[in-house]
């Protein structure tokens, strides 16, 4: 080798370490995303995305503990700030956390046993327990899939358009877990299982509760994946004082916190960019004020702005987002279940309302899910669309958790003008005979009581068997007409009858589903109607007239469709409920009987012009075929309230049971506005038709001879709404007031 050559080889060798310093300076560094969890302060989390598009910085890894795990992992998914704000204004999160499925997803059944009760308790071995959490956190998990399932195939989330991890805690070892393999929705749902608030999630042979409890801030873990610059969010609360330790859930919290209050001293001096949002008037279930706290997460990345343009500065590439394509319909071809002991395949379908190889909106297929979470037979249903050829085709993969209780006491409160003051104790079991059947039995204490059987065989859309036992009985001032004819001599004079009034009654009865939220019931019943009165004493060897002791045997026929999305206060949906029954026999008191029928249809259609303000129109028609000889059974109008016997009806403007016929056309009109949430401004008006052979005379088309107006207020409370309403009628010129609390029952 030549001089020459010699010394171009040292220069080279050199300057090489030179060139290699370059290259290292102009280096683009990893970016890490750390979200803290904080519950609904974890909004705060989007605000700071929106800053971080804003500025076009292109984050490579995230990591995120509870809110942070939720929001981090559909920012992870493809998801914008703007995007996730939008979803997440339009999330009813009450219904989200305490898994208030809609009335839609429940069976009738459990329509009609639902909605009369205030508190439900687990009761087992006769001993009153507390469920393991106030939510199985269903709901959270369907939002969470159906959000993510455009990246649902990847289940290394390393994988996924911005690699991600999260933090949960196995509840068992007390261990911190960093969850990056697996099912992205049941990971994300384990991270954010707030023990008390969501049951624990089960991943393979571990227990898994909030990320929170253990590691609140990863921020370590997620240096460890080669990040150069983090960026970290922090919404928890710091230690208070002792102005603020003011109750005992406080200071539980408090003292339950020390571990990662005192930890995040040390946590946040790992984050090159630290974000610190004012969370410090909200709380963890702050969720309606969650607009302000993405405000607040916003307003926080400005304060730091500086910081963040300088990450930017150091990067070469700007982040491209692509908008991630949310499901809204889709085929399901296969379904294949695991986990059901007791339940059969035909009962999951049937509760999943799946029927062959059918397009269904997602939001259907959603309900389906719902109805049969709904049950309260299972505890989760966990499951995974498996995508076909066609991309909008699926084979589904579901194992249910069947649940543990299968006898609950339930709890109720009640007062009304008819059947005065009232306590109701429920002990509903399930599976008392076979997997799939429940009974319930009500017993009802007061001015009045009563009880109330239900047993039913539940197989969705197959055929169901039931059986139905009740027992009411109310003293009111009620027209004579009810129980005696017009021509009896007993009526000079009298305008009211103080009345004893029963009525015992037993049904058994099929039941089919056809299409959605219709059923039809076929079925045979007894019933023994009673009246007795001592305002009109016809011997002086009693001190009561009997008016009506007879047993009645009878066929009917039932037809259902409800969608109402409220069974209290509708705001939109449509009701049917069509009724048939042929009296066969009458024995006992009625010498006369004669067969006859009575036929009914309730029609009902709510919507609402904005969303505090909606309108409920019903329609009511009835008559009865054959013999005149019975008029007991007739139709009785007047007062206000609901779970009425027989063939009573409400009448804005009249008392109860003031005025009678065989045969009526009526019409009601409710509107409700909403002016706070719970809050109802109630104005109604009705209008009816009533009389004997109504329709035989063709009066039903004139102008009504009944009118009534009422204005009331009602609050929704927890155990039913607390009503006041104000009536009048023109024709009378009378007024009443009718108080109402609690469901009715």
């Amino acid at each position: 080798m030549n001089i020459k050559h010699l010394i171009i080889f040292l220069f080279f060798i050199a300057f090489l370490p030179l060139k290699a310093q370059d290259t290292i300076v102009k280096k683009e560094p990893k970016v890490g995303l750390v979200l803290s969890g904080g519950g609904a302060k974890g909004f705060a989390h989007i605000g700071v995305l929106k800053v971080i598009d804003s500025l076009g910085i292109k984050v490579d890894y995230i990591a995120g503990t509870s809110m942070g795990a939720i929001i981090g992992s559909l920012y992870a998914s493809g998801y914008s700030g703007k995007e996730l704000e939008i979803m997440f204004e339009a999330q009813n999160f009450d219904e989200l956390i305490n898994d208030a499925f809609p009335r839609g997803s429940k069976s009738f059944y459990e329509r009609e046993n639902a909605e009369k009760y205030a508190v439900t308790l687990p009761f087992d071995n006769f001993r009153v327990t507390l469920p393991s959490a106030l939510s199985r956190g269903q709901n959270v998990y369907n939002l969470l899939y159906h959000l993510m399932l455009p990246v649902d195939d990847i289940e290394d989330f390393s994988k996924l358009p911005i690699p991600f991890f999260c933090i949960a805690t196995d509840i068992e070892t007390g261990e911190s877990l960093l969850l990056e393999k697996g099912k992205l929705a049941e990971a994300v749902s384990a991270s954010a299982a707030l023990p008390s608030l969501f049951q624990p999630v089960v991943i393979g042979d571990k227990i898994l509760v909030d990320g929170g409890v253990t590691n609140n801030f990863p921020v370590e873990e997620l240096r460890a994946k080669g990040m150069d610059l983090i960026i970290g969010v922090d919404v928890q609360d710091g230690l208070k004082d002792r102005k603020l330790l003011k109750s005992a859930p406080d200071i539980l919290f408090q003292i339950s916190n020390f571990r990662t209050i005192n930890a995040m001293k040390t946590k946040t001096k790992l984050a090159d960019v630290y974000v610190k949002p004012d969370i410090t008037n909200y709380s963890v279930i702050s969720f309606d004020e969650g607009e302000d706290i993405i405000s607040n997460g916003e307003a926080a990345a400005r304060v730091q702005l500086l910081k963040l343009q300088q990450v930017k500065k150091q990067q070469l590439k700007t982040k491209e987002h692509v908008q991630v394509k949310v499901l809204d319909s889709l085929t399901i071809n296969h379904v294949s279940l695991e986990g059901n002991e007791r339940y059969t395949r035909s009962y999951l379908i049937g509760k999943l309302k799946l029927k062959g190889s059918e397009r269904i909106s997602y939001a259907d297929f959603k309900q389906g899910i719902n109805s049969l979470i709904a049950t309260n037979n299972f505890d989760t249903f966990r499951y995974h669309l498996t995508p076909t050829e066609n991309e909008s085709e699926f084979n589904l993969t579901g194992k249910v958790t069947e649940s543990e209780t299968s006898t609950f006491l339930r709890l109720g409160i009640h007062f009304d003008e008819l059947y005065k003051s009232a306590i109701l104790a429920n002990l509903t079991k399930k599976k008392l005979l076979f997997n799939n059947d429940i009974a319930s039995l009500d017993i009802i204490l007061g001015d009045n009581s009563r009880y109330n059987f239900d047993y039913f065989i539940d197989k969705g859309y197959y055929i169901s068997l039931g059986a139905k036992s009740r027992y009411n009985q109310f003293n009111k001032s009620i027209s004579p007409f009810l129980a005696l004819d017009e021509s009896s001599s007993l009526l000079v004079d009298v305008n009211k009858l103080e009345a004893e009034v029963s009525d015992f009654t037993n049904q058994l009865y099929l039941q089919t589903i056809f299409q959605k939220d219709f059923a039809l019931r076929l079925g045979g019943e007894y019933r023994r109607f009673k009246i007795t009165s001592e305002t009109i004493v016809e011997n002086e060897q009693s001190n009561e007239t009997t008016f009506e002791n007879t047993d009645y045997f009878s066929v009917y026929g039932n037809l259902i469709y409800d969608d109402y999305d409220n069974a209290h206060f509708p705001k939109s949906g449509f009701y049917v409920n069509g009724d048939f029954h042929l009296y066969l026999k009458g024995s006992g008191f009625n010498t006369n009987f004669n067969e006859f029928s009575i036929a009914k249809a309730d029609l009902g259609y709510a919507f609402s012009f904005n969303d505090k303000l909606a309108l409920k129109t019903e329609i009511n028609g009835g008559f009865k075929i054959g013999s005149k000889s019975t008029t007991t059974l007739d139709f009785a109008f007047g007062g206000y309230g609901a779970n009425f016997i027989n063939n009573f009806y409400s009448f804005y403007g009249y008392d109860f049971i003031s005025i009678i016929g065989d045969s009526f056309v009526k019409s009601t009109f409710t509107l409700d506005y909403e002016f706070h949430k719970g809050h109802h401004i109630l104005g109604a008006a009705n209008f009816a038709n009533i009389d004997d052979g109504l329709f035989e005379t063709g009066e039903f088309i004139s102008s009504p001879n009944y009118t009534g107006y009422a204005l009331g207020y009602s609050l929704e409370t927890f155990i039913g709404p607390l009503e006041g309403k104000y009536s009048y009628s023109p024709e009378t010129g009378t007024s009443y007031w009718y108080f109402n609390l609690g469901f009715w029952f």
